[in-house]
């Protein structure tokens, strides 16, 4: 498949000034930044005899994928096959999947989905089987899920209790990374920071990059507020190269309550038999699609919105009327408790709903071992483009490749680290001191601009997108980056800001290079697909200043 380039200029290499004879040196054998499904199934397939570190800039417990609820897709049915899973991701992919890794991934699926039950995790069970539902854009039941609607939650519980029981692994949370190292144009660890220690040079043997999406970037998120794309800032600072960051993937339903924070509401809700219907009680999806509910995640989004704008109305509804409430009530406990704590009867009520930015289909390109462009450096989960998602991902399919470039990319960067002799000098790297880019002492206010931020790329980098708006965004993104992407901040929410902003330039960047519709990319002002623009959009750093 071919690709175009796309070249970003870049304020600066590295986010903050330093001089390496005033930080501390740590030396470790493999570094795993982030402690989500990747990060954690990285670590564990680093060879014991190997130092770990893992670091995570919040606690262990807090990552996309402890919120993931549909649950993890596989062929465990025997009256499925691997064959349909697949022809379901082409499909809901839209030309830009990759098929020898979706088959790759496909086919490793049901072997990782006992793994994690080897480890602990507890999976819902019908008659000792386990309980698998559907989803949209599934052409069988195949999505194994916990707790009813908290499989992410149990799958990580599980998980993280491996790893902290095993001894190779040294686990940092509250730790942020600020930057890759490199040296030679290799990949050498990272530079943290956390609230106790400061700033520490962590050198690695090999790193492994698992630091998830980049929901936050928009006003309306089902992702936690830490997912600011700091692992697609501070590669492409390093001089990775990113592809398809026009991609962004808005989840159809989210719970829309003014002045509440929003809260996903399952593709599996709709695969139990929910309704779609607007504020007139008209089920519409079938007006845009025959599958109805259950047409995958783009075109669902892309027809509430026109609906939405048909009708007036800010929000359309999820209706469970119909389906019987003790089963609802059963199979979606979570939802439907914060469902409640709103005065909503998720079995009985119309549930107000609306899409917003799930998760982050671009990222950093990798090849099928998890290796990217940057020796030394490997990467997995929601941070990568691997291919199996091309311009959609199908529900269910990212913690599986999680799991599978998790496994992928710590077997690998233990295989190269048990290569490389012990080393405990510092490489030569020079001071940082920015010295010659203007500062001033007027303080930014940061949360204004980073909800500034948020609301443009909602506006004009959301689901539906044109010339005029993205052109406009871009202006605005480079104005504000800057005075905003020069300064020395000096705290974990100035470089997410920083982060944020990157990668909101990138996004807006490529997303006006795609002059087509295709997947989750809707131009408005080019509506139809294009077979001539049936590529890639890679993205690298064109200059970066010190």
């Amino acid at each position: 498949m071919t690709a175009r380039l796309l070249q970003i200029p870049v304020l600066r290499r590295y986010l903050v000034p330093f001089d390496p004879k005033r930080v501390p040196h740590l030396f470790t054998d493999v570094l795993v930044i982030g402690g989500g499904i990747a990060g954690i199934r990285a670590a564990l397939a680093v060879d014991p005899s190997l130092r770990t570190v893992v670091v995570t800039k919040d606690s262990l417990q807090h990552s996309n994928s402890a919120y993931a609820q549909g649950g993890i897709a596989g062929v465990l049915d025997p009256l499925d096959d691997f064959s349909s899973h697949v022809s379901d991701t082409l499909s809901a992919g839209k030309g830009l999947c990759h098929k020898d890794i979706v088959e790759l991934v496909i086919r490793e699926a049901p072997e990782r989905i006992r793994e994690l039950i080897s480890y602990g995790a507890e999976f819902d069970t019908v008659g000792g089987e386990l309980a698998l539902t559907l989803e949209g854009g599934h052409s069988h039941p195949r999505v194994a899920h916990a707790l009813g609607d908290a499989t992410g939650m149990e799958v990580m519980r599980a998980m993280n209790r491996k790893a902290s029981e095993a001894a190779h692994i040294d686990l940092w949370p509250k730790t942020f990374t600020i930057d890759l190292l490199t040296v030679d144009e290799v990949c050498r660890g990272a530079l943290v920071w956390n609230p106790s220690h400061g700033r520490t040079f962590v050198w690695a043997k090999q790193t492994i990059l698992c630091t998830g999406g980049a929901g936050a970037i928009y006003r309306e998120t089902t992702n936690p507020q830490i997912a600011t794309a700091d692992g697609h800032a501070l590669a492409l600072r390093a001089g990775c190269e990113l592809r398809d960051m026009e991609f962004m993937q808005f989840h159809p339903t989210v719970l829309y309550i003014a002045g509440s924070s929003r809260h996903l509401i399952s593709e599996a809700v709709r695969g139990e038999g929910a309704h779609l219907v607007d504020c007139n009680g008209h089920r519409f999806m079938a007006d845009y699609s025959e599958a109805g509910e259950l047409a995958p995640r783009d075109v669902v989004s892309q027809a509430i919105t026109q609906q939405m704008a048909r009708t007036s109305h800010p929000c359309v509804y999820l209706d469970l009327s119909h389906v019987a409430a003790d089963h609802v009530r059963h199979r979606f406990p979570h939802i439907r408790k914060v469902c409640a704590d709103f005065g909503l009867d998720l079995a009985r009520d119309r549930v107000p709903v609306r899409p917003g930015a799930h998760y982050m289909i671009g990222g950093i390109t990798t090849d099928q071992e998890g290796r990217t462009s940057l020796s030394g450096l490997w990467a997995a989960g929601e941070v990568t483009s691997t291919g199996l998602h091309g311009a959609n991902r199908l529900a269910s399919n990212s913690l599986l490749e999680g799991v599978v470039f998790g496994l992928r990319c710590g077997r690998n960067a233990s295989d190269a680290a048990i290569q490389q002799a012990d080393d405990f000098t510092a490489p030569r790297i020079p001071s940082v001191s920015h010295q010659g880019h203007p500062q001033t002492d007027e303080a930014l206010d940061l949360t204004d601009i980073r909800n500034s931020l948020r609301s443009l790329m909602w506006r004009s980098v959301g689901i539906s997108r044109n010339a005029h708006d993205l052109t406009a965004a871009r202006q605005q993104l480079d104005f504000w980056a800057g005075y905003v992407c020069r300064r020395d901040l000096t705290e974990p929410a100035g470089w997410e800001l920083q982060n944020m902003m990157l990668v909101g330039q990138v996004m807006a960047a490529a997303a006006l290079e795609r002059q087509e519709s295709r997947g989750v990319h809707l131009r408005s002002d080019f509506p139809a697909a294009d077979e001539a623009q049936r590529n890639h959009i890679c993205v690298r750093a064109e200059s970066i200043e010190a």
